[in-house]
């Protein structure tokens, strides 16, 4: 007997046999699951965690950041040259259906900087609840605590899941949404890619993708938890500029996060192969040598008789201006007029160039998403389907796709499992 394990909610099946099953409750999984049973089918999802949706709590820094809403083109090109899978599946279940879908389960939502889209309350839990009650409401069956052991085939149909307890479970269409290697502690241990791979297919190697950096300053740690806005940050390489961008970095205990170190860490890490590489924050990107020396020398004259340390610079947080005064070893508590022409250009050039040594890429646990997956190339984009084997359905992180942070994750995952879940319902 097969139990289905809800929030609250406890209900018995009679068989093990269904219409659909899908493997893994995260964010594709349960998409796919309440599509497929919307349009009727009995739908069985296995999941080796106990609850649903544990990768999802966690998006958005808890937030839950749903999609990112902005001209389909325009979304694609984020994905790189891989983006053009997604304009079949996309033309079926868009950016604007997704934010209506939501609303239709009765999570508000409201757009953010950047096109980031959120629920108004800024609760992870509302999506994943919004979910499974939709699920439940269908007539979704969940199998919690249940690890996949082997998938079945004969010739080119899957026929079985084999539970790891010896359960064999039955169905017509199957749906895999395991997901890849990131934020391992929610389950994502790459069982998908081996599973794919004993099923013949071909697996792209994964690595951690948007992921924060570690730095050899240990003063980082001193400025935890402070971000800086609109910053510039360049890459250098071996003493050679390499990519900037423009964007939110945030300063961790061992290092560098936020959203533009995240979309800038495989870069950094295929500088980090190569040589020496640092991280330089440029605190005012938008200002000139020339007009920021004019700006601190009229700031410096205005406020000639109050403490270094209690200059405001609107651009630079307090604590990081407190860091970089310590890094130029100047005293906090001289006044303005006492200081040196001198020390005045070492804190602009700190400003215009804050450096920071990279020591690594942090692992899987602390990645956003993995790099890697299922090959596209062995992925029909209509129906989200294996071209190997005809009932089986893929969609989510499993798939090899590069995407930056700020909602693209999550899209794809409710683009590719609307479109499973639809298409193992026909």
């Amino acid at each position: 007997m097969v139990k289905k394990v809800l929030p609250k909610s406890k209900f018995k099946v009679q068989n093990s046999t269904f219409d659909v099953v899908v493997i893994g409750a995260g964010a594709a999984g349960l998409m796919a699951a309440c599509i497929a049973a919307r349009d009727g089918m009995k739908v069985l999802v296995v999941e080796k965690n106990e609850e649903v949706g544990r990768k999802l709590l966690l998006a958005g820094g808890g937030r839950c950041n749903l999609t990112n809403k902005q001209d389909v083109r325009k979304f694609v090109e984020k994905f790189g040259k891989s983006g053009s899978f997604l304009f079949s599946p996309l033309s079926v279940f868009s950016i604007e259906d997704t934010i209506k879908f939501f609303e239709m389960l009765g999570v508000k939502t409201k757009v953010e900087e950047g096109n980031r889209v959120f629920p108004e309350s800024d609760r992870a839990e509302d999506i994943r609840d919004a979910l499974t009650k939709y699920a439940a409401k269908k007539g979704v069956s969940f199998r919690m605590s249940s690890v996949v052991k082997e998938i079945k085939k004969k010739g080119n149909k899957i026929v079985s899941v084999l539970l790891l307890d010896g359960t064999e479970i039955e169905a017509k269409k199957f749906v895999l949404t395991t997901g890849g290697l990131s934020h391992q502690e929610t389950g994502s241990t790459g069982d998908g890619f081996k599973w794919l791979q004993d099923l013949g297919h071909n697996i792209i190697a994964s690595n951690p993708a948007l992921v924060p950096i570690k730095v050899k300053e240990h003063w980082v740690g001193d400025l935890a938890g402070t971000a800086l806005d609109n910053v510039g940050v360049t890459i250098m390489e071996s003493g050679k500029k390499g990519l900037s961008k423009r964007g939110r970095v945030l300063f961790t205990h061992n290092g560098l996060s936020g959203p533009t170190i995240l979309n800038m860490s495989k870069s950094i890490g295929e500088a980090l192969s190569y040589g020496e590489t640092k991280v330089v924050l440029d605190l005012m990107p938008g200002v000139g040598l020339d007009v920021l020396h004019e700006k601190m020398k009229k700031l410096f004259e205005e406020h000639s008789n109050k403490k270094i340390k209690n200059l405001v610079i609107e651009e630079i947080p307090a604590k990081v201006f407190e860091k970089i005064l310590e890094i130029c070893e100047i005293d906090g508590e001289i006044e303005m007029h006492s200081i040196f022409k001198e020390e005045r250009y070492a804190l602009i050039e700190k400003f215009k160039k804050l450096e920071f040594t990279v020591e690594s890429l942090l692992g899987y646990e602390y990645a956003i998403i993995s790099s890697g997956g299922l090959d596209l190339k062995e992925v029909d984009f209509k129906t989200m389907s294996s071209k190997l084997y005809d009932n089986l359905y893929i969609a989510g992180d499993i798939l090899d796709f590069d995407r930056p942070s700020g909602g693209f994750s999550l899209q794809l995952c409710w683009t590719t499992g609307y479109v499973a879940g639809k298409n193992a319902s026909l």
